[in-house]
């Protein structure tokens, strides 16, 4: 299992939750160089080189763990231009830069004014510097609205509308750029809220989905690697390699339930330290259990493999979620 404890003393063998060191004189538990993070399970100091050794090898090993990528995989990259994508796709590209796993960033751009120039030009960089190839994909292209206008007197629903689309965009990337995996930067905060949000929200099917495999042949499967990292240590991870993320927040993220449940469990995570590993390790023990037996189903009941009936998506229900987000739109307007 990632993280556990090894023989080996190597600081990349531990999981554990980083506190910065708050300017303290300390040493790196494995060279004298001086510490910019403290492992609090176990306690231990790390410098910048050791930092991003530990991030790296936590990775790779959840990787090889939970068999994510095969030999000769072509995985596209989601790379939005924001912290978790950026370090995601420059961990990747350091693990496997010597073998035959191929890497390609597929960059959605909704049309989010004011806010998306800025970030897709920090991903346009970041494929540049590393030589990755890179395809961009729009919602004007894919929906012919970009998001602003989708969201018309309805942007309460603007995570949901967006999640739908992108999840939608960014399939269709990887497809262009023959990819066989989708990689995603979700992070182990991210995780965590997720298995939280679909148990306050009732939805038990989307709560045990497994995304990295069980699909038909023209879905590609999703991987998370970043899950071990907390969003705390991927900050950090940029921060030591002189990577500076500091881009606008997305103008429509104050209306998502994710930011109340962002803040829950900073605070029980605070106060329980290791709150988020026993919620994810829940959810995963309830899909181990139920094997299947709800996989697959939405909340609104149907098979998983049937085509909707309006694009010919492979979906779960008569119309998928993308045909009725934009036929609900299309009633609005």
């Amino acid at each position: 299992m990632v993280g556990m404890k090894s023989k080996s003393g190597h600081p990349g063998d531990h999981k554990s939750e980083e506190q910065r060191s708050g300017g303290r004189s300390e040493s790196c538990s494995f060279c004298q160089k001086p510490t910019v993070v403290r492992l609090r399970e176990p306690n231990r100091s790390l410098c910048a080189e050791h930092f991003i050794q530990d991030c790296e090898e936590r990775v790779k090993r959840a990787v090889e763990a939970e068999g994510m990528i095969a030999p000769g995989d072509r995985i596209a990259v989601g790379l939005s231009g924001g912290k978790d994508s950026t370090a995601l796709l420059m961990i990747l590209e350091k693990i496997f830069s010597s073998t035959d796993i191929e890497l390609v960033a597929i960059t959605i751009d909704e049309g989010i004014s004011g806010y998306r120039e800025e970030t897709m030009a920090a991903a346009v960089e970041l494929t540049r510097r590393l030589a990755i190839p890179q395809q961009i994909v729009s919602f004007c292209e894919l929906f012919g609205r970009d998001l602003d206008s989708l969201l018309f007197r309805r942007e309460k629903e603007a995570c949901t509308v967006c999640g739908v689309l992108r999840r939608r965009a960014l399939l269709e990337g990887a497809r262009r750029a023959g990819a066989t995996k989708i990689a995603t930067g979700h992070n182990l905060d991210d995780e965590a809220q997720s298995v939280l949000m679909n148990v306050l929200r009732g939805d038990l099917p989307r709560l045990l989905q497994d995304t990295s495999s069980g699909y038909p042949e023209c879905f590609i499967p999703r991987i998370k690697p970043l899950i071990p990292l907390s969003e705390k240590e991927i900050v950090i991870f940029l921060m030591v390699q002189g990577v500076f993320v500091d881009l606008p927040e997305c103008p429509y993220a104050h209306t998502a339930l994710r930011g109340e449940v962002r803040e829950m469990l900073a605070d029980l995570e605070f106060h329980h330290p290791g709150t988020r590993e026993k919620l994810i390790h829940a959810r995963n023990m309830v899909r181990e259990r139920i094997s299947g037996n709800f996989v697959g189903e939405s909340t609104r009941g149907g098979n998983l493999i049937t085509h909707c009936r309006i694009c010919g998506e492979v979906c779960s229900s008569e119309i998928c979620a993308v045909c009725r987000v934009l036929g609900d739109v299309a009633n609005i307007t």
